[in-house]
């Protein structure tokens, strides 16, 4: 079997998690990605696996959300390719086997390489952009790569620290009471570091590093991985434990994750979540368009 992560350099082993590493793959070219492929899993994927945005200003959360409809998956493809969409295949490695064997693969590969790394829960998601298309200044909550696969992508990543992500921004999007939403200010790109990415690149960035990205003149697929070790639900917990006592009414005072007032956000997370006030009270799609691919932006008004 071909090796996915072309081997990585001995800094980069030390640095991974710490700083952004940039590293070559061989899944470019995979047949996983091909347009065939691609439209046949729009057509399976189920509508909340399947998110679809079209592009309407800075804050994502705000983003126009796309219904397939009945279109195919190769005219969903078509318009991508001439409109402004961003589609995202979400925890394909759930519903589609193939998908979960890479993702133990890539992981394997990872843990092979990089000493000490503790992966204890991991997902892939595909993305597809169009030509041009942007995803604004917004952070993630676990540990995240992007694998290039089809056309380029400019990937701007920013320090996860204050002023360039506030602790309560943070916190909301950890509860997915937003859709990731950081404030951005156009100085912030003096200290972003700059990544071009070509297929066969994949970008591996420190934890919660707000982010925006910028297509080249060309649709982008891209694979994400998302990753999970003790260290990072031990922050998720403090985060998410911080955001439900500032929601009511008490200014958190520590970071720590460790200590009784750490345990004590861990029991009131493990709480909230299993409550369902998550579900009522989080981020929901609701689309107002619908995939047209002769529409403006490959998308229409839903009646």
């Amino acid at each position: 079997m071909q090796s996915i992560i072309q081997p990585l350099e001995p800094q980069q082993r030390e640095l991974c998690g710490k700083q952004t590493i940039k590293l070559r793959h061989n899944l470019a070219g995979n047949d996983l990605f091909s347009d065939d492929s691609l439209a046949k899993l729009i057509e399976t994927a189920a509508p909340k696996s399947l998110a679809m945005h079209t592009e309407g200003g800075h804050d994502p959360s705000n983003w126009p959300v796309v219904a397939r409809g009945d279109a195919p998956g190769a005219r969903v493809l078509d318009a991508a390719r001439h409109g402004k969409l961003w589609i995202n295949l979400v925890g394909i490695t759930e519903w589609d086997s193939r998908f979960a064997e890479l993702a133990d693969q890539v992981f394997a590969e990872f843990a092979n390489q990089v000493p000490g790394l503790d992966v204890v829960k991991h997902k892939l998601g595909v993305l597809i952009s169009s030509p041009k298309a942007t995803v604004h200044y917004h952070v993630d909550i676990p540990g995240q790569a992007i694998w290039q696969l089809r056309g380029r992508k400019r990937f701007m990543i920013f320090p996860a620290s204050e002023p360039f992500l506030k602790p309560v921004e943070l916190e909301a999007a950890v509860r997915s009471a937003t859709y990731g939403v950081a404030s951005y200010q156009p100085w912030y790109d003096d200290y972003a570091e700059v990544h071009d990415l070509e297929p066969g690149d994949a970008l591996h960035w420190p934890l919660n590093g707000p982010h925006r990205i910028e297509n080249f003149d060309e649709l982008s697929v891209s694979l994400t991985s998302e990753h999970w070790t003790p260290d990072i639900r031990r922050t998720y917990a403090m985060n998410y434990g911080n955001g439900l006592l500032r929601r009511y009414g008490w200014t958190p005072r520590s970071r720590a994750v460790s200590g009784p007032a750490f345990w004590t956000k861990v029991g009131l997370t493990a709480a909230y979540r299993r409550s369902g006030l998550q579900n009522k009270l989080g981020y929901q799609r609701i689309p107002t368009f619908v995939v047209d691919p002769d529409g403006p932006n490959g998308v229409r008004p839903l009646a």
